[in-house]
């Protein structure tokens, strides 16, 4: 589901090289991947141009059941994990490892986590749920704080994904019932529900992002096209045109990459991960990747520094890397450990 995975807007980092002008720091961070099976969360190291490392001991306190989202706080201090089982999320202190879980949030979601978003100033966490009211929201200052009121317009039915805006002014939710996408207005609490887009996703919404400048937002959803973009200013735009080329499937999560340049679908059927170049609009899809991921697509993620992309996929080995370069390069090594069972979920941490 959607990943949502494309939350982290890390910076880049830049270093000196060996001739003294200064070039790009590869990628250095962690992989978190929702999966079904105990421990139900796995994290990796991860470097960019080699790949996975050895994953981290399992938190002393495991999700209470199937991992349907993760996501890291923009700072990468905590870890969330949306799961089947109350309390339905859980989230951990993260560094270089799990600490000790922070105690559930007084009002629970109603259903089983399954999109999870931190705001950007990481003062509010998010998270779409199965169970009405789809969506609920609190403050985060190193543990859950009260929830805030609902909205006023609920989400119809089933909540999949959520998305705040890289400004914090807008919180997104895709959900099952049409009009499958939902955006208010957010400080500290839902404005009243913008309206909604003139033509509509084609079926559930199961995954929700925003361009990294905010002027475009994307949803990936169950039936053809599989993915609609809009202009985004305080309200949904007319839709861009379709890609010339669709993905395959059912799209199961979609992100940006971090210079807003790209856009992939995760889907489920083959290539099962399809990417294109934007620029107010789909260009042409990127050749699909040598090695294709084994099963399909659930979320998606690029890296903070757009060099790298992952996929979490429901067949072995439940999560695929690429390097990325206007193109999907050659598979990255699985990691010696792999997830448990059906990965569902897959975020970047920022760089370290």
């Amino acid at each position: 589901m959607g990943i949502k995975s494309n939350r982290v807007l890390a910076s880049y980092f830049n270093r000196f090289g060996a001739s003294g002008t200064l070039a790009p720091r590869p990628y250095v961070g962690v992989i978190a991947v929702g999966h079904v099976g105990s421990p139900y969360i796995s994290v990796y190291p991860f470097t960019s141009g080699t790949g996975f490392g050895t994953k981290y001991a399992n938190p002393s306190t495991l999700p209470a059941g199937t991992a349907y989202g993760v996501a890291f706080s923009l700072d990468g201090a905590d870890l969330a994990v949306g799961h089947v089982g109350s309390p339905y999320v859980s989230v951990y202190p993260w560094s270089s490892g799990f600490g000790t879980k922070y105690s559930d949030p007084s009002t629970t979601p109603t259903g089983k986590g399954i999109g999870l978003t931190f705001s950007p100033d990481g003062t509010d966490f998010a998270v779409a749920h199965t169970g009405s009211p789809y969506i609920s929201v609190y403050p985060w200052s190193s543990g859950f704080g009260t929830k805030y009121s609902d909205p006023s317009t609920l989400p119809q039915a089933g909540g999949y994904d959520a998305a705040f805006s890289p400004d914090g002014t807008d919180l997104a939710v895709g959900y099952y019932s049409s009009p499958y996408v939902s955006v208010y207005p957010w400080s500290s609490g839902f404005g009243t529900k913008y309206s909604d887009p003139s033509t509509l996703p084609v079926g559930r919404g199961y995954g929700v992002t925003f361009s990294p400048d905010g002027t475009d937002i994307a949803v990936a959803h169950k039936d053809s096209p599989y993915v609609s973009v809009y202009p985004w200013s305080s309200g949904f735009g007319t839709k861009y045109a379709n890609p010339s080329t669709l993905p395959a499937g059912t799209g199961e999560g979609v992100a940006f990459s971090p210079d807003g340049a790209n856009i992939s679908v995760a889907h489920n059927t083959s290539p099962y991960i399809t990417a294109y170049p934007w620029s107010s609009g789909f260009g042409t899809k990127y050749s699909d990747p040598s090695t294709l991921p084994a099963g399909d697509g659930e979320g998606v993620a690029f890296s903070p520094d757009g060099a790298d992309i992952v996929v979490a996929l429901d067949t072995s080995p439940y999560v695929t890397a690429y390097p990325w370069s206007s193109g999907f390069g050659t598979k990255y090594s699985d990691p010696s450990t792999l997830p448990a069972g059906n990965g569902y979920a897959v975020a970047f941490s920022p760089a370290v």
